[in-house]
């Protein structure tokens, strides 16, 4: 199941890999949580600001990778957000099964951020809608 809630935080921080994100709330931030038993798979963090949408961080528990629960996650989000112009999002280079993921949604590269990622360099991507 997945719902629109703020209330899983420490769940999500419980399982999430970047402590420092979740930190980080302002009043156009909004939360995305898949659930199972009342228990957090996934969750995904977007922002809201007018007419664009952007992805802020989106996680999947380690024991739960390769079940669709981000595929879920970003279907739900899309179609929560289908009368905004776009949504944006960064992505580490490295991270394939991120940008196939992603691309099967119909996002578009539209710029590369050297370094973005300690060093590594990040992809901007977007997605029309």
């Amino acid at each position: 199941m997945i719902v629109k809630s703020d209330n899983y935080f420490n769940q999500i921080k419980e399982i999430s890999d970047n402590k420092k994100v979740l930190l980080s709330k302002s009043p156009f931030t909004n939360t995305i949580v898949y659930l199972e038993s009342d228990k957090v798979l996934g969750f995904l963090i977007y922002d809201v600001i007018y007419e664009k949408v952007e992805i802020i961080y989106i996680f999947t528990h380690k024991n739960c990778r390769r079940k669709h629960i981000a595929y879920n996650l970003l279907s739900y989000l899309i179609n929560e957000v289908k009368e905004k112009d776009n949504i944006t999002l960064e992505v580490n280079i490295k991270n394939n099964s991120a940008i196939s993921l992603y691309r099967k949604f119909g996002f578009k590269e539209v710029a590369k951020r050297k370094g973005y990622y300690n060093g590594i360099d990040g992809i901007l991507m977007e997605k029309k809608l």
